[in-house]
């Protein structure tokens, strides 16, 4: 406070000195001006914090001097006063991005708060979300000991992305290491969940959560049946985190409906999951239906293919199969442009699907691309990248486009990713898989402690490549290593994003339905 530097510019400056003496007092610096001819020379002068402007003055108005002064530092706040109440007046100052308004005669505490409200703000945020993090630690640190059911893990989940998006706002390292232990030992908890869960879920268990196979009947096929002509977007490799990014620009134009979360199926790898997204079945069972159409693993065919017709396929089983609907693949900037410049031609059809490759894209340019890794370097850098595409994308001027046509958008995914750190070491032949977060394949050699081990893939509706395959996923951010030059993998392989295996962030996805404004 002690180098805080206010301007006051107001024609009956003297008839404010009880004001000024009060600031003082507060420990606040003042200078005192009549007239904004010489106000502008003094911002250009000397450094301010704050400028109270009288709206009305002779000579130099209140609304020329405020632009003026923002035309010399546009950062600089700038509270105006005025003994008009007229809406055009206000317009005009808030329209040159005043910091705050006030209609005369004002009291010194209204003073003080407008001051502490623009430029304190910070500090009593920062101060108030440290001492609520502080407390939500010890709360999130025993729900975390109880947690048992797939409700709760995905509330204390969204907790934690909550935290992280809050603490983000901060300067604080020490809160967000802090936060990163709480995570992990969520991840390490959840392991130990999914592992003892997971197949069960797949085997008629009443506690099993919504996932990737039955997502489609039992949440977006009601509001078909509801006669709603639904656009959903499957923005692939969306994390709950980023969708908080992008929610608030979505919220101009439309209100979230409904948001919850389901559980991506594993491998939570698109090949798997998104194919069990659309066909409604698990990989072993659309293997058996599509023989001709399911790609393995170690296969060079594209893996993803048959998502149209595993979507009609589950329509027709659904009751559904002479409904009108369209499905739409967006993989570069061009295609996305097209899609929504022709929404018009799509907005009759009962259901339209719009997958978008984007974020997947984006992960795997972390990966491959040096310029990428820099400017990702941790999840908060991953999160603004994804917020800054959003901003420009084809996908947020194709929504802006169905709200003008008044149509309901659902937005979800089929799995997420995750920050890998650390590696394990794993031993097999050539012919394994190449994912980082999971391997199929026979004869390897593992750290039974490090991973979800499913000898008999069929267990949990999965193929098996061979009569010996099994399967196993990393846990929290562990990624597969082979020792042959180790070092130099890791190198590379440390600190990308990637997803197939068991952590919070690559299961637990978004599943929200929003209604145009």
């Amino acid at each position: 406070m002690d180098n805080i530097q206010i301007l006051w510019v107001d024609d009956e400056i003297d008839l404010l000195k009880p004001h000024i003496i009060f600031l003082e007092e507060k420990g606040y610096k003042v200078d005192t001006i009549n007239n904004g001819s010489e106000a502008l020379e003094m911002v250009e002068e000397k450094h301010y914090d704050l400028v109270f402007l009288d709206e009305n003055m002779p000579g130099l108005s209140g609304l020329e001097t405020l632009q003026r002064v923002k035309t010399l530092q546009s950062g600089l706040p700038v509270v105006m006063i005025t003994k008009s109440e007229e809406e055009s007046i206000m317009d005009d100052a808030i329209g040159s991005q005043i910091s705050d308004y006030l209609i005369k005669p004002v009291n010194p505490k209204q003073i003080l708060l407008t001051i502490k409200k623009n430029l304190d703000t910070k500090r009593l945020v920062s101060q108030k979300t440290t001492s609520n993090y502080q407390q939500e630690f010890r709360q999130i640190g025993m729900d975390l000991a109880q947690v048992n059911d797939t409700e709760g893990w995905s509330d204390l989940y969204k907790r934690l992305v909550y935290w992280e998006l809050e603490l983000d706002k901060l300067e604080d390292e020490s809160l967000n290491e802090i936060l990163l232990t709480q995570k992990k030992e969520a991840n390490s908890q959840f392991f130990k969940f999914i592992e003892r869960n997971y197949e069960d879920w797949l085997h008629g268990d009443e506690d099993a959560p919504v996932m990737s196979h039955t997502l489609f009947q039992k949440w977006v096929y009601p509001r078909i049946r509801q006669d709603e002509n639904v656009f959903w977007v499957v923005i692939d490799n969306l994390r709950h985190d980023q969708w908080k990014i992008i929610q608030p620009i979505l919220e101009e134009y439309y209100i979230t409906e409904e948001e919850k979360s389901f559980y991506s199926i594993l491998p939570t790898a698109t090949q798997y999951a998104r194919n069990a997204l659309f066909s409604g079945l698990m990989p072993l069972e659309i293997q058996k239906r599509f023989k001709d159409k399911w790609i393995g693993d170690t296969d060079e065919e594209g893996k993803n293919q048959y998502e149209e017709d595993f979507l009609r396929d589950q329509l027709q089983r659904l009751g559904l199969g002479d409904m009108k609907f369209s499905y739409n693949k967006i993989t570069n900037h061009g295609q996305g442009k097209k899609l929504a410049e022709n929404i018009a031609n799509l907005s009759g059809n009962q259901l339209n699907v719009v997958v978008y490759n984007f974020v997947d894209m984006l992960s795997h340019a972390k990966t491959d691309m040096k310029v990428i890794r820099e400017l990702a370097d941790n999840d908060k850098a991953y999160r603004s990248l994804t917020l800054s595409w959003f901003q420009n994308s084809p996908l947020l001027e194709m929504i802006r486009a169905l709200r003008d046509k008044n149509l309901k958008v659902i937005i979800t995914t089929d799995h997420g990713t995750i920050n890998v750190g650390d590696p394990t070491k794993l031993v097999g032949p050539k012919d394994l898989s190449t994912n980082l977060r999971y391997k199929v394949g026979r004869n390897m050699s593992y750290q039974n402690k490090d991973v979800y081990e499913v000898k008999n893939p069929e267990d949990i509706y999965l193929p098996k490549p061979n009569i010996n395959s099994a399967f196993v996923f990393a846990k929290e951010n562990l990624f597969f290593a082979y020792p042959n030059n180790f070092n130099h993998y890791v190198k590379y392989y440390r600190n990308t994003y990637q997803h197939g295996g068991v952590s919070l962030e690559e299961m637990i996805v978004p599943f929200v339905v929003m209604s145009p404004r």
